[in-house]
């Protein structure tokens, strides 16, 4: 959200500008993803912390044999969008976006956005990418801020191409996961009430299985999950749901990685780490940061008092700034001008925001009416301390598994990756060394038996909206199965 001083210099704005400011203001803008996130974590704290036991075990006990499969003939046809409202001239690849019901006795519907490749879609693998929050919008932040073809313009009714969208190297889906988070739905409002993450891989998996019968030509093709910030949580939650029932299921979903960024995935070391990278990148001071160490333990997941006030005096500390990217300006005032993604632009959420409250753009999308926003706030039922039970499964199953940071992001920072991946105590088969682009340092990268680390350098915590070229590099090297280039 807008901060109070920054507010007040909204004063001159159009009445255009107002209106974005407003939209940004209710919850829907890049900081607010942070928000969920701090909100959630701060959750944690609590007495009554929405913790499980090792989400593995439970969902080993998982009966999955009544997954919904629903009738889809027709239905990727009339999904197929013929274009969106202000988009540039010259697309050269298809789009769709609909409903999978994934519940039709609580009426569960959860809204996707499909993307194919302008080349080669016939034989690109296809890509599943998951925001966190959690309950936050992939389609609002993934396709329409960071990885996504297209970005909004400052007018908020056109848009602009993203020469550096996924797509170029894979068909992309956004799946907008779990039920409530922007257009996606449920009849039964009860179910908001009952949200966790045990639900969310559970709808996940049953809206691919239905979206692999709309798609059918999609069903053999390579498949890869990725995403970031929470998802740190959905993605190898989802990995092991498939893995779990492919042996079973009647669609075989041909998984062959995941990829996770600046990703929740072990609640002490992502901590320890953010802790850490706030006083080494000078947004604490020596006391603050002596304290904690002094008086968190963070390995045993119940905070003292005293912890719990030193943790939002460090907050606190941090000041007025956007902890998604510690060095990236506020938005003040909307740009007003057309966009271009090598021009990070801090205002371009309240242009998404309008672009998708625009009934037009609604239709075109195949979505319901829908006053859309970026988050949703749940009281999240279920979530374990640690993914790292499932990360290792998947090392030893030969799971191509990447994690990769923006390296100027403070809410899930590099160094709570970096400790995370140390607790494997995994060999080094590549030694850590950078990786280029256009002759410059694009980032670091080390490869582990089993697992994969890079940096992305100059980004925050949406890694393809500061670097989108970088992120692009990345990305294709991890589908490749290969490291970035080292020279």
């Amino acid at each position: 959200m807008l901060s109070s001083k920054n507010m007040i210099k909204l004063t001159g704005l159009t009445l255009v500008s107002l209106a974005f400011c407003f939209l940004a203001f209710l919850g829907s803008s890049n900081a607010s993803q942070a928000t969920n996130l701090r909100r959630f974590i701060k959750s944690r704290r609590s007495q009554n912390p929405p913790v499980s036991d090792s989400w593995a075990e439970l969902h080993a006990t998982e009966d999955y044999s009544d997954v919904y499969l629903g009738p889809q003939d027709g239905l990727m046809q009339a999904d197929k969008i013929d274009a969106l409202p202000g988009q540039p001239d010259g697309i050269d690849f298809d789009q769709y976006a609909g409903y999978v019901t994934v519940d039709p006795h609580a009426g569960r519907a959860l809204f996707y956005y499909f993307v194919e490749s302008p080349q080669n879609s016939s034989t690109n693998p296809l890509v599943l990418w998951l925001n966190g929050g959690p309950g936050c919008s992939s389609f609002g932040a993934g396709a329409m801020l960071e990885l996504g073809p297209f970005r909004v313009n400052s007018d908020g009714k056109t848009l602009y191409q993203n020469n550096y969208a996924w797509n170029n190297v894979a068909n992309v889906l956004f799946l907008e996961s779990p039920a409530g988070v922007g257009f996606s739905y449920s009849n039964t409002s009860s179910d908001y009430d009952h949200t966790g993450d045990k639900s969310t891989a559970k709808d996940a998996y049953t809206f691919l299985i239905n979206w692999l019968e709309r798609f059918s030509q999609y069903k053999t093709r390579d498949f890869y999950i990725a995403g970031e910030s929470y998802a740190g949580h959905y993605v190898p939650q989802l990995a092991y749901t498939i893995m779990q029932n492919n042996w079973k299921a009647k669609t075989v979903i041909n998984l062959k990685g995941i990829a996770m960024g600046n990703a929740v995935i072990n609640d002490a070391t992502d901590a320890k780490g953010s802790y850490d990278y706030l006083w080494t990148h000078a947004l604490n001071s020596d006391e603050t940061h002596e304290d904690i160490n002094t008086f968190c333990d963070f390995r045993n997941g119940t905070l003292s008092a005293k912890c719990d006030s030193l943790i939002e005096k460090s907050i606190e500390e941090m000041g007025d700034i956007d902890d998604y990217n510690i060095y990236a300006p506020l938005c003040d005032a909307p740009m007003l001008k057309n966009g271009s993604v090598d021009d990070f632009d801090p205002c371009s959420s309240m242009y998404r925001d309008s672009y998708l409250n625009n009934a037009e753009v609604q239709k075109a999308l195949h979505a319901n009416p829908t006053s859309w926003r970026s988050c949703r706030d749940y009281n999240w039922t279920d979530s374990p301390r640690t993914v790292i039970p499932i990360i290792k499964d998947f090392i030893v199953n030969g799971l191509r598994v990447w994690q990769y940071s923006g390296d100027i992001d403070s809410v899930v920072p590099v160094t709570s990756t970096r400790y995370s991946i140390s607790s494997l105590k995994l060999p080094i088969e590549t030694a850590w060394r950078p990786w280029y682009t256009n002759n410059e340092v694009g980032g670091y990268v080390v490869e582990y038996k089993g697992l994969t680390f890079a940096t992305v350098r100059g980004s925050g915590h949406l890694v393809p909206s500061y670097q989108p070229e970088r992120a692009l590099i990345m990305i294709s090297s991890f589908l490749q199965g290969s490291l970035p280039r080292s020279s």
